[in-house]
């Protein structure tokens, strides 16, 4: 993991976002809605401009912040699909999706996402992972078939705080069955042949793989 002081230097020089997303950031730091972090915003701008994908499927929209940020930032005409089970936080998502005008570029489906994904046809680009951490490993197979040939996908939060990199005895047993399964995740992606995989120690980790 990067210390904290060499990220928060790294942070310090980033350009921003758009004033609506600064907001939308500090309104879920204060209500403990979990968005992505700073270098994770800087990651995804990135991957906006220098892939340029014209379908992106998410996998966890809480408030909507990250289906904003690519919105803002990928190229005219790009549409986003995103998945949300947790119900108190959907009416909230699609507010915002209204509020700043994307309601014609993001598309918010309800339920879960095991049940959810097998009913989707379309081919991705870039599929984004920001959901419950110990259900990767079982929507692997679908998001496999959806993302399209060269298309991208990008896990966050898989080192969960450096407690991947421990035994499973060495965790508190609440959290056993998500390290075994993140850990079953990781392996997966790094020795599925369809996939090419880096992870990188940014955030709390990311995978990024790439469909051969």
């Amino acid at each position: 993991m990067v210390d904290e002081r060499t990220v928060s230097f790294i942070n310090s020089l980033d350009s921003g976002n758009p004033e609506y997303l600064d907001e939308l950031e500090k309104y879920a730091l204060e209500k403990y809605v979990p968005i992505i972090r700073k270098d994770m915003q800087a990651f995804l701008r990135y991957m906006m401009q220098a892939h340029k994908p014209m379908k992106i499927l998410e996998v966890g929209t809480a408030i909507g912040f990250s289906a904003l940020l690519m919105s803002e930032y990928a190229p005219k005409g790009c549409m986003i699909t995103t998945i949300e089970n947790y119900e108190p936080r959907i009416p909230i998502a699609r507010e915002n999706f209204k509020k700043y005008g994307k309601e014609d570029k993001i598309q918010l489906l309800e339920g879960d996402a095991t049940d959810i994904l097998p009913t989707l046809n379309d081919s991705y680009d870039l599929i984004f992972m920001d959901a419950a951490k110990g259900q990767y490993i079982h929507f692997l197979p679908e998001i496999l078939r959806l993302l399209k040939s060269s298309g991208i996908l990008v896990s966050d939060n898989v080192l969960q705080d450096g407690d991947i990199i421990e035994s499973k005895y060495a965790v508190t047993r609440r959290n056993r069955t998500i390290h075994t399964r993140m850990r079953d995740y990781l392996y997966e992606l790094k020795h599925n042949e369809e996939l090419t995989t880096a992870i990188m120690p940014v955030g709390d980790g990311i995978t990024v793989s790439v469909k051969r």
